[in-house]
């Protein structure tokens, strides 16, 4: 059972590690240019800079929303079935990507669509890619002479239009249920006075790359809430919060194994400074039971930030170290359990993990998918062997 969830998962981290590079720009992005970011400062008091910053800040909705799902989608319909199966996938994964609309104001006015739909992606590409594959091994060779140009394209076209069909009608809506569910999960937790017990569906649904929806759905109002009547808050923390993340990371650069070992560092410094999360995803993804290490990570911090009444004056955007410096607020004592529930959840995160590594060592990402999936989605990426 363990080693089919280890295949599983190093299945799903196949298809977000080759795209990382991806993230990156995003992570990049977003640091910089969102009204939070580092960059916020150049426009004080000159217009000019000011709208020069704005406009590279629309870069960052559509590159979430549509670019990164649809890399993920592709990847997966191309370890099922090569280029064919990918560009299915891409096709069938804005079915899932528009299937719940725009979020408007009273005005009428559009805010956005729903939370970033990667998990429905990392569903309806392998799937459009092992349907494209059906389709093409019940038309193989049924082609008259002269027309498998045109066959290969209307099977591909018809393939890709039924699974966008699919997506919008099924898998979009299922997976908009499950975002719900987690953050009606997370609500409980807190309404019950068990705080550090929320980051059990947090983090779950954080390496599900639900950690939008959890975020900004669910924690994100409920902070605005709770600064207005005590100046700080704790819910901005309990999701973005970069220790837990940097724990696992050592974890795997001390006593992992394999590319996930070598590209660890890397990770330390895309995730803690970059404050892009979703690069740890996959290490969790591809070893299940280090979903351990996280929650130990995360309840120890949770309990800390408790403790020390601790919070912040604004949700940092993105997650990174630099962000929680600027929303930490002048209280000395708020200010050191800020710090302190960080080093916790990397010191926690650290120790269970590192004991989970040497209990159940993961195997390299490319032993868990048949024919080479990953080796050969890897072709191209320096520093990977045989690329």
């Amino acid at each position: 059972m363990l080693t089919r969830i280890q295949r599983l998962g190093g299945f799903l981290s196949s298809m977000v590690i080759p795209n990382i590079g991806a993230f990156i720009a995003w992570g990049l992005i977003t640091a910089l240019f969102i009204p939070t970011g580092w960059f916020r400062e150049l426009g004080v008091g000159d217009k000019e800079t000011a709208d020069w910053v704005s406009d590279f800040a629309k870069l960052v909705g559509p590159m979430i929303q549509y670019l990164l799902p649809m890399l993920v989608a592709y990847t997966g319909g191309k370890l099922i079935h090569g280029h064919r199966g990918g560009v299915t996938a891409a096709i069938a994964v804005f079915g899932v990507i528009l299937s719940q609309g725009e979020l408007t104001a009273d005005d009428g006015t559009v805010l956005s669509i729903q939370p970033p739909q990667f998990l429905g992606a990392m569903v309806i590409g392998p799937l459009a890619g092992w349907v494209m594959k059906k389709i093409d091994e019940m038309l193989e060779d049924k082609a008259p002479a002269g027309f498998e140009m045109l066959v290969n394209n209307f099977s591909q076209g018809i393939g890709g239009m039924l699974m966008a069909l699919i997506g919008f009608q099924i898998v979009g809506p299922v997976f908009a249920r499950v975002a719900d569910l987690f953050g009606n999960m997370v609500e409980g937790i807190d309404s019950a006075g068990l705080l550090p017990l929320a980051d059990l569906p947090i983090e779950v649904a954080k390496v599900l790359f639900l950690n939008n929806a959890i975020n900004h759905g669910v924690l994100v109002p409920l902070g605005t809430q709770d600064v207005t009547e005590a100046g700080r808050s704790v819910y901005y923390m309990l999701e973005s919060n970069p220790g837990p993340g940097l724990g696992l990371l050592l974890a795997y650069w001390f006593a992992g194994s394999g590319l996930a070992k070598l590209s660890a560092p890397g990770a330390i410094i895309i995730h803690f400074f970059g404050g892009i999360h979703e690069v740890y995803f996959p290490y969790v993804l591809m070893n299940p039971v280090m979903i351990g290490a996280m929650w130990a990570g995360g309840i120890s911090a949770d309990i800390v930030f408790t403790i020390f009444d601790a919070g912040l004056t604004g949700p940092p955007s993105p997650g990174s170290i630099f962000s929680y410096i600027a929303f930490t607020p002048s209280d000395t004592g708020a200010a050191i359990g800020v710090y302190a529930g960080m080093a916790a959840g990397a010191a926690a995160a650290f120790f269970v993990g590192s004991i989970l590594l040497k209990m159940f060592p993961v195997t390299d990402m490319d032993d868990h998918i048949d024919d080479g999936g990953l080796e050969d989605a890897m072709q191209g990426v320096p520093g990977v062997a045989g690329a």
